[in-house]
């Protein structure tokens, strides 16, 4: 046995020598994994540049649709049989033909519906719009029509009202006037125009039923979440069965499926006392109730209800600000069910002292900090004026991957989801194509500069309607995040960004996605202004929460809204809700534990330098420069004043330097910096392994689990120290243009304020100031902290 095992671990041994030797191919080496700066056509023709026109979808490329909306129908002939019919109408222009639903022994039906068909698929000089009685026998029979000549469409251009629609005769086969009149309205417009969210478009009427809804773009609206606080204070006189024991009590807080529970009281009486917090996320309308039971442990797994009630979450008290909310006494009651199955209500003496509130004062995080799109409060009234405009055109993509396969050939049915702030849009799906063209333009307003947009891109498993199952999911195509302070104000952005996708076979790049960003500032004084102000609202740094709860939390928030996007019509799926928000991605793996190792050498390679340098200095590799420094030595021995002056001239003049080195275009997903690249095959299906792990008999499934969780919180420590060092090294890359701006003006002035003035006269200012009592000492950060902590990192471009 003991040969055996050895020559078991000697295998072992040998496979992951193999693997670490043999890293996996991930990445093909001719593929293009970086950022490319495009110059498409914009606005009807605008080529990007720094000029700001102000036209209404300026952010992308002109297309123009016909569009037709059949409104109504009246008089229609009754059928042989003197019934009426079952009309609908078809509209047919060339290959491209779509129809209305139909209404049921209906003789003046109304569809109000839109069709469209981008102008490069018109293959044909007249379109058709038939009326037509559906026959279920598979034969429908001819009512009337109405032939338009295209060429006589009239044009309409946004903000124009829209055009009114008209009666037309409607004609039998051979051109004469029959019985019956159609209303419809024919014009030819661009994507701006308003019937374009709920066209119909003619190239993808193979699309029936519910599957329709799923291929038009639309806004979401994330619901307002709120920290619901409930402090479990104590509770009096509780009643239990056994009187030769003291009661083990605790309180169980249950809101909809989420279940919270104090500890145990260390007081065994009826009189326990908790002072616990526990906080649950909810969200606006408050339609839920707050249960809250007072239960023994009477026994392992045996628990007696000695009493509970609920609190109607409207009735709940909203707090804006640091004060204490008040705390109430709440009466028990026991629920019994009689033999008939009714449920008697017994108000009882016990009764259970709380203070319930909901925070507006917080921030509610639905994302990862690091991504964050919206750092408001939840709380309007703390809502601060907009600083700027973001608008983004999602214009094409190009080399798309098939991801399904239809008809017996690979195809690809792509859509774009961005998210900023509480706003979702999702734009049209285009189907069946590898290079799909959208040009659509959206708008947020800008709160915060330091703030992150996401774009994905999907492919709809859903044309044929809803999947009651459950079972279809839409695959994710990749993603894209643009921080929105590494924007220079009123430039347009066109870049194509790789779609990057990685896989447990390795990182895999899905094709490419053109977008227009332009990032627009109302006032440069309140956009500076933002750089001083906490990042997040003041109840996190007066109240802050612990990290287990901020876990908790998240967790909390993100599955409330996808729960509520997945309602919407159509549906914002709940994969597609979690992929925008990260959800998973703190989880620990090897490959981002290597690329935080690699990001911090990275910064340390700037102190290494350093020390090399100073030993070149000491060993005289150039005589010159030793000398000079010789100088410069004495120089500060003389005049120590000129210490901090020189510091700053010199930070300055750097910072001036790098400027023509500072970075052209916005951050991207970078393979290398994740390591993505380079990550072995073992690392990957670790990576993507299930969580608890399903690879390893019980107990050492439990040991790798807690490693797993463990090595998570070193990983995000090692991120954090990263991110603090890149942070650090921003202050003069210009990667923020704004922050590098105000820290060179800093520098300026303190050197020019130090020169001036006395070097004791500053250390001791500096001492005292470091040294003061806690009285003046404020809670909120300073702000040289905040100013720090809106500094970008590379946190951006990791997968």
């Amino acid at each position: 046995m003991a040969n055996q095992n050895q020559n078991q671990n000697q295998n072992r041994n040998q496979n992951q020598n193999q693997h670490s030797a043999n890293p996996s191919q991930n990445a093909n080496p001719n593929e293009d994994f970086d950022l490319r700066e495009t110059s498409p056509s914009l606005g009807g023709g605008r080529v990007p540049g720094n000029d700001r026109v102000c036209t209404a979808f300026d952010l992308v490329e002109q297309m123009h649709y016909l569009y037709l909306r059949v409104v109504k129908a009246k008089e229609l002939p009754e059928k042989d049989g003197n019934g009426s019919p079952d009309p609908y109408v078809e509209v047919k222009l060339g290959n491209f033909k779509g129809v209305t639903k139909h209404f049921e022994n209906s003789l003046n039906p109304e569809w109000n519906q839109v069709f469209a068909l981008i102008r490069e698929g018109i293959q044909a000089s007249v379109i058709e719009v038939t009326v037509k009685d559906k026959d279920n026998h598979g034969r429908d029979d001819f009512i009337g029509r109405v032939c338009v000549d295209v060429g006589e469409v009239p044009k309409r251009v946004p903000p124009d009202s829209p055009l009114a629609p008209e009666w037309y005769w409607l004609e039998n086969r051979r051109g004469e006037r029959a019985k019956g009149e159609l209303m419809f309205a024919i014009w030819m417009g661009t994507q701006a125009d308003e019937a374009f969210p709920e066209a119909w478009h003619l190239d993808a009427t193979t699309v029936s039923g519910d599957g329709v809804a799923s291929i038009r773009s639309k806004v979401y609206l994330s619901p307002r979440l709120w920290y619901l606080r409930v402090n479990v204070i104590e509770a009096q006189e509780l009643q239990h069965s056994d009187r030769n024991r003291q009661p083990e009590a605790y309180v169980k807080v249950a809101l909809g499926k989420m279940v919270l529970r104090t500890k145990i009281s260390v007081s065994r009486n009826v009189t326990p006392m908790w002072n616990e917090d526990l906080m649950f996320v909810v969200a606006e309308p408050f339609e839920d109730r707050l249960v809250l039971s007072v239960e023994d442990k009477v026994g392992n797994n045996k628990e007696e209800v000695l009493g509970k009630f609920s609190i109607p979450l409207h009735d709940v008290e909203k707090r804006l600000d640091n004060r204490t909310p008040a705390s109430r006494w709440y009466y028990l009651e026991k629920h019994t069910q009689n033999e008939n199955g009714q449920t008697n209500v017994v108000k009882l003496n016990s009764r259970l002292h709380l203070r319930v509130c909901l925070d507006g004062g917080y921030h509610v995080l639905d994302e990862l900090t690091h991504y964050s799109s919206d750092l408001r409060a939840t709380a309007k009234q703390l809502w601060t004026p907009s600083i700027g405009v973001l608008e983004l055109g999602v214009l094409n993509a190009q080399g798309l991957l098939p991801m399904k396969t239809k008809n017996g050939r690979g195809t690809t049915d792509a859509y774009c989801v961005a998210k900023y702030g509480q706003k979702w849009i999702r734009t049209r799906t285009i189907m069946d194509s590898f290079s799909p063209k959208w040009n659509e333009q959206y708008t947020w307003e800008v709160f915060d500069p330091c703030t992150v947009i996401t774009i994905g891109v999907f492919d709809n498993c859903h044309l044929q309607g809803v999947d009651k199952g459950g079972g279809a999911k839409d695959p994710r195509i990749g993603k894209v995040r643009i921080r929105l302070s590494t924007l220079e104000s009123d430039r347009v952005y066109t870049h194509s960004y790789p779609l990057i996708v990685l896989q447990p076979s390795g990182v895999k790049k899905m094709g490419e996605i053109q977008l227009a960003v332009r990032f627009t500032s109302s006032s440069l004084l309140n956009l500076l202004q933002m750089y001083s102000q906490p990042l997040l609202p003041k109840m996190h740094y007066l109240h802050p929460l612990s990290i287990f709860q901020i876990d908790s939390l998240r967790h909390q928030a993100t599955q409330i809204v996808s729960m509520r996007l997945s309602r919407a019509e159509p549906p914002l799926r709940k994969e597609v809700v979690e992929y925008m928000l990260d959800v998973g991605s703190q989880m620990w793996s090897v490959r981002k534990s290597k690329a935080n190792y690699c990001r911090i050498i990275e910064v340390i390679l700037g102190l290494a330098a350093l020390f090399r340098w100073f030993n070149q200095i000491c060993n005289w590799k150039s005589p010159f420069v030793t000398v000079l420094v010789h100088i410069l030595f004495l120089a500060f021995v003389i005049y120590p004043q000129l210490i901090l002056s020189t510091m700053f001239l010199y930070l300055f003049l750097i910072g001036i330097w790098k400027y023509r080195l500072r970075p052209r275009h916005p951050p991207h997903m970078d393979i290398k910096l994740s390591q993505a690249d380079r990550a072995h095959v073992d690392e990957l299906d670790e990576e993507f392994d299930t969580f608890p792990t399903s690879k390893q008999p019980d107990v050492i499934r439990m040991r790798y689990d807690r490693m797993r969780s463990i090595g998570s919180r070193m990983q995000t420590v090692a991120g954090d120290l990263a991110t603090q060092g890149e942070r650090l090294h921003n202050l003069l890359s210009w990667r923020d243009p704004r922050a590098t701006a105000l820290f060179l003006i800093f520098c300026l002035v303190a050197a020019t304020v130090l020169c001036v003035t006395p070097f004791r006269v500053m250390a001791v200012i500096m001492v005292f100031y470091v040294l003061r009592h806690p009285r003046f000492r404020d809670k909120l950060p300073s702000l040289p902290s905040n100013f720090f902590r809106r500094l970008p990192a590379k946190t951006d471009g990791l997968l």
